[in-house]
């Protein structure tokens, strides 16, 4: 049994116990340290008995030397100090290894929790009910063999699943082929969840066909199809995606832009003002032709089996890029590309063209791509045309087509210059595309028809909606772009007010000092022009 731990200098003739039985003796004629009886002249700093007899009470020892007033110096050797050890380290505290490894676990909690919070604010995007901070430390470290395998469980749970119907109801959108709204849904959402739940968990689920349907291309006659899932496919869809997204955005490449997380259609325009700034005037102008209905399916699993293992989870990606199409009575299944409106798309999509962004990065061509629509930015036309014929190469290779006729070499200096992301690049300035104009003029013309029945301030309501969102993307536009376009509203609004006093045709005229500039903007039309020089004013303070 270890001997209690001794009191400080508590009475006359009591012995102060020590380490290895040694033992001070105070009295007359008994003065001096003791060891196994005989007298002796050094004391081992390591000797002493405090730390120990903490540590066999049961108490921390910090405490113990706290409680008893005793400030016991931290010996320069491990432990015991041997012959020719020289005091203690100065200002340090008298405990044994095992206490040390104890209170130095403070500091390294205290760490690693700082540590969690800065990884967690880097993917403050990602679903908590998902990735834990484990998971987190694991993605950005590199998982073991490069792949990860047990993740259905992650995607039937159930608040991963009620997270990915709130972003579902949170995008609105049709119903499916089997005519369930959104609002429907979400009527019956914990009965249909726990439905979801069941059928992932136990393999049975399957997505039901896609409803096609035709959409006009802006600024122009032609269509583009579009997929739409049932409402519950979309769930399941954003529920995968959840799960797989932050796996593939890891080794996404910077230059990509297009349905990432924290990253947009400004940040591309951004990087592309930046190159032309910075002398990279040849530019390739590349679109490919129908990507989205190409995509060759075996091959983009493929990339998806790099990553990911397991084979419940590949099966839910496979049934969702084979699912069936149904347009009015027509049933059929496509055998290439993934359907243009499923949530999952965006990600496929980007997991297929991730190649072709290192492939630029490695021959040091500087590229700036959302989705499907890419520029690379080169210093000459020699690189523009060398850069032009690796991309050839490497879609002809995965089975995809550059559009003939619109990827092209132009020189931004250069009267033509070239369009992205809706707006015209040309000779140092940039306005609207031509197609992005026509949207906007179709937009307002749908308010502002002169049989319009509602009140002036209902209309204007309405048009400033449009218009705000409008500028707020071509903002940044030349201050040319705005006027005209002021000016072809106002006359919109002028048809309106002449129509109503029962005459005909178009305002005009006289109908400027009938009703001029500053009567619509007493009743609060939203101007472009002055929106313009008021942001422009603020970007220069």
């Amino acid at each position: 049994m270890a001997n209690p731990r001794p009191e400080a200098c508590k009475g006359r003739g009591k012995s102060h116990e020590l380490k290895g039985s040694v033992r001070k003796r105070r009295g007359r004629n008994t003065g001096g340290w003791r060891r196994n009886g005989r007298k002796v002249r050094h004391v081992n700093q390591g000797d002493l008995f405090v730390a120990r007899a903490s540590v066999h009470a049961g108490r921390n020892p910090a405490e113990e030397l706290e409680r008893t007033g005793v400030r016991a110096p931290t010996v320069a050797k491990k432990c015991r100090n041997g012959h020719g050890a020289k005091g203690a380290q100065e200002g340090g505290d008298g405990m044994d290894r095992s206490t040390e490894e104890r209170l130095a676990v403070v500091p390294e909690t205290a760490k690693q929790a700082r540590e969690a919070q800065e990884r967690r604010a880097r993917w403050n995007w990602v679903e908590p009910e998902v990735w834990t901070d484990r998971m987190l430390a694991t993605l950005e470290t590199g998982i073991k063999g490069g792949q990860w395998f047990s993740l259905i469980d992650k995607v039937y749970s159930l608040p991963n699943l009620q997270r990915a119907f709130a972003r579902v109801k949170a995008n609105g959108g049709a119903a499916g082929v089997d005519q369930q709204t959104v609002e429907m849904f979400a009527s019956r959402a914990e009965v249909n969840l726990d439905r979801l739940t069941g059928l992932l968990r136990e393999g049975n689920y399957r997505p039901q066909a896609v409803k096609r349907v035709w959409i006009d291309k802006p600024g122009g006659k032609q269509k583009r199809p579009l997929g739409i899932p049932t409402v519950g496919d979309r769930v399941v869809q954003a529920a995968v995606r959840q799960v797989l997204e932050p796996i593939f955005e890891r080794d996404f490449a910077e230059h990509s832009y297009g349905f990432r997380p924290q990253r947009g259609c400004k940040d591309a325009l951004r990087r592309v003002e930046e190159m032309l700034t910075a002398g990279y005037y040849w530019v390739v102008d590349a679109d490919l032709k129908s990507y989205f209905d190409t995509i060759p399916r075996k091959r983009l699993l493929e990339l998806v089996q790099h990553k990911i293992s397991d084979g419940r989870v590949l099966s839910l990606v496979e049934a969702f890029l084979t699912q069936g199409v149904l347009e009015e009575m027509r049933y059929w299944t496509p055998e290439a590309g993934t359907p243009q409106g499923g949530v999952i798309s965006p990600l496929l999509s980007n997991i297929y063209l991730n190649p072709l962004d290192h492939l630029m990065v490695a021959e040091g061509v500087q590229m700036v791509r959302y989705a499907d629509d890419f520029v690379l930015l080169c210093r000459t036309e020699a690189e523009a045309r060398t850069a032009l014929e690796k991309v050839q190469i490497w879609t002809a290779e995965v089975g995809l087509q550059l559009h003939p006729e619109k990827t092209r070499i132009v020189d931004a200096t250069q009267p033509g210059g070239f369009e992205f992301l809706g707006y015209h690049f040309e000779r140092g300035l940039r306005w609207p595309r031509g197609k992005s104009v026509q949207k906007l003029k179709a937009t307002i013309r749908k308010h502002t028809q002169r049989r319009n029945g509602h009140s002036l301030q209902v209309i204007i309501s309405n048009v400033n909606r449009s218009l705000c969102g409008w500028f707020e993307y071509f903002k940044h536009s030349h201050y040319t772009t705005f006027a005209p376009l002021d000016k072809w509203i106002r006359m919109r609004f002028r048809s309106i007010l002449r129509k109503r006093q029962g005459r005909r045709g178009r305002g005009r005229g006289s109908d400027h000092q009938r009703w001029p500039n500053a009567f619509f903007a007493k009743h609060g039309l939203f101007s472009l022009t002055v929106a313009h020089h008021s942001a422009r004013q603020s970007s220069m303070r």
